[in-house]
């Protein structure tokens, strides 16, 4: 089965004060380019959807063999970006969307939903302490439905409408729910 990672990496960061994807972490890795290189360990093809004007976090993630495509209208918010990565990655067997400030997440865990999704799951994601975390996956059959996205909710909307087809896996790692919007966020457990 043919999954493609889609790396959302195109948020404008206004709670963090900077920009947070270029961040480095406590081992000098940028917080965005962590992200990508979890995903990546997993998933052959990963496509990041940037903001306009983000050259280094492109040059980044090309050099670490992403393929990369800038939204013209990310300001819109994180469905509209989605969208945009979606159609960047065409025909697939499934889509497997992570965020890039969350480099927290261990790739097993990745490669448990990118396994479960393969296994026939339409929408699957990881969840911790019963809370639902990512990256999430989605069958191919949502691939007209994650095109349609538009604003700021992202999939939100679409993982309500079909909660039924979501199934969760219990993991025993907290990067699925740990995203970095504020500096405080680096440190926190």
């Amino acid at each position: 089965m043919k999954i493609v990672g889609i790396l959302l990496a195109a948020g404008s960061a206004t709670r963090f004060g900077s920009d947070k994807l270029l961040h480095p972490l406590p081992r000098g890795v940028p917080i965005a380019l962590q992200a990508a290189r979890n995903l990546k360990k997993e998933i052959e093809r990963v496509v990041a959807v940037l903001r306009p004007g983000a050259t280094e976090l492109q040059r980044l993630f090309s050099e670490e063999g992403l393929e990369t495509v800038v939204c013209e209208r990310a300001d819109e918010g994180m469905g509209t970006s989605l969208a945009c990565a979606v159609r960047a990655a065409g025909e697939t067997d499934g889509y497997l969307v992570a965020l890039a400030d969350m480099p927290f997440i261990r790739p097993a865990t990745i490669r448990a939903v990118a396994e479960q999704l393969a296994a026939g799951a339409p929408i699957v994601a990881p969840a911790w302490r019963g809370e639902r975390g990512h990256p999430v996956g989605f069958a191919a059959r949502f691939r007209d439905d994650l095109e349609r996205l538009a604003g700021d909710a992202g999939a939100r909307e679409l993982l309500q409408a079909q909660t039924a087809a979501l199934e969760l896996i219990e993991c025993q790692d907290p990067g699925v729910v740990r995203d970095v919007d504020t500096p405080a966020d680096l440190t926190a457990r």
